[in-house]
């Protein structure tokens, strides 16, 4: 059975690239290329294909608008953001939206041609340089055993006076661990800290402090 394909990428080079690609995957036609975000809402919604492969960065909407709207309409469709950009909390949103391939512009033909083979077959592929630009990610955010116990109190609304008696140290040390955690996690404010620890079940650690 023949796999759709749209192509939406404003840079007519990048976009003709992909195109040549995805013509020597057997079975696969490109039913529509789209120039912006809003026609690969467009095209998307028209032609439903079993693949978009997308560009991050769009005149009119961006891709991860362009993203939200193709699951709504076209929740059957694989997507393949394709990205530029490097930045950590970038590709972890990506990834966090369930996009099913990830590349960077940079990846050579075999790999993006090995991301659309896998992707149409049903699977998910995150480029290499991607994986490896995530995994420094989580060991940058990797804590000490000190911090992870602060952020645990730090869960449960605890004050620095709080933490620092139960943990038996200053409460000058208890700021500095709070302040070394929000670098580490790349937060900026309290509330986006206790996110994290939500998320990640710092609350739960805590009832075995």
């Amino acid at each position: 059975m023949m796999k759709t394909v749209i192509v939406a990428d404003d840079h007519v080079l990048i976009r003709k690239a992909s195109i040549e690609i995805l013509a020597r995957i057997p079975k696969t036609k490109v039913v529509a290329e789209a120039v912006d975000g809003l026609d690969a809402i467009t095209q998307a919604r028209k032609f439903k294909p079993d693949m978009l492969v997308l560009d991050e960065a769009m005149p009119l909407a961006k891709g991860i608008e362009v993203l939200a709207e193709v699951q709504r309409w076209c929740p059957e469709t694989r997507i393949v953001m394709m990205t530029g950009l490097t930045s950590q909390n970038l590709l972890a949103d990506y990834m966090a939206q369930n996009v099913h391939g990830i590349l960077l512009k940079s990846c050579d033909s075999e790999e993006i041609q090995r991301c659309f083979e896998t992707v149409l077959a049903g699977h998910k592929y995150a480029a290499d340089e991607v994986r490896r630009i995530l995994k420094e990610g989580l060991e940058t955010k990797k804590l000490s055993a000190r911090e992870g116990e602060v952020l645990s109190l730090v869960a449960t609304g605890a004050s620095n006076a709080e933490i620092a008696e139960r943990l038996g140290i200053s409460i000058k040390t208890v700021e500095k661990h709070r302040a070394s955690l929000m670098g580490k996690l790349g937060v900026r404010s309290l509330a986006e800290l206790l996110a994290f620890a939500l998320r990640e079940g710092y609350l739960d650690a805590q009832k075995q402090l």
